[in-house]
């Protein structure tokens, strides 16, 4: 008898196959499932609700932090944005666009050894101050930028 791949599937072999996958400790059960979030930072509605989940309290400004991004974003919906630290022992970046309904953009934990840059397309429902925090031995830096918008991508 042949078997196609979904037939497999339809009879259950999918899930036997992860169940013994997961026996063997080649797949870890919670591995899949999200890592813990910052509920309070992500869901604030300020930037000073914000940065105070994050931990950060008031972070000193930093020339050290490069922000890549558009002085004109065209459409709001995809406005491209590169953060890069120069600060050693970066720990975390975080993006905080200061007029979106939720401040927090995006938020990187950085593992040591690793480079300190991000990139990322984020929405912005109109022109705003973004700003790029950096948590770095345990201290905050924070860059800012105006990004001004013609069409905005945060709905009608």
């Amino acid at each position: 008898m042949v078997q196609t791949r979904r037939d497999v599937l339809r009879a259950g072999g999918g899930a036997s196959v992860l169940a013994l996958l997961a026996a063997v400790g080649l797949v870890m059960p919670g591995a899949a499932l999200a890592a813990d979030w910052n509920k309070w930072a992500f869901e604030g509605k300020t930037l000073s609700d914000a940065f105070k989940g994050l931990g950060a309290g008031a972070p000193a400004n930093s020339a050290d932090i490069i922000m890549r991004a558009p002085d004109i974003a065209e459409n709001g919906a995809v406005v491209p944005i590169g953060i890069e630290s120069k600060i050693p022992g970066t720990e975390s970046i975080a993006l905080l666009i200061e007029k979106n309904p939720n401040p927090l953009a995006a938020a990187f934990d950085i593992p040591a050894g690793t480079e300190t840059m991000v990139s990322m397309r984020v929405k912005m429902g109109e022109t705003s101050s973004v700003y790029a925090l950096v948590k770095a031995n345990g201290k905050y830096y924070v860059a800012k930028k105006e990004i001004k918008v013609t069409l905005g991508g945060c709905g009608a």
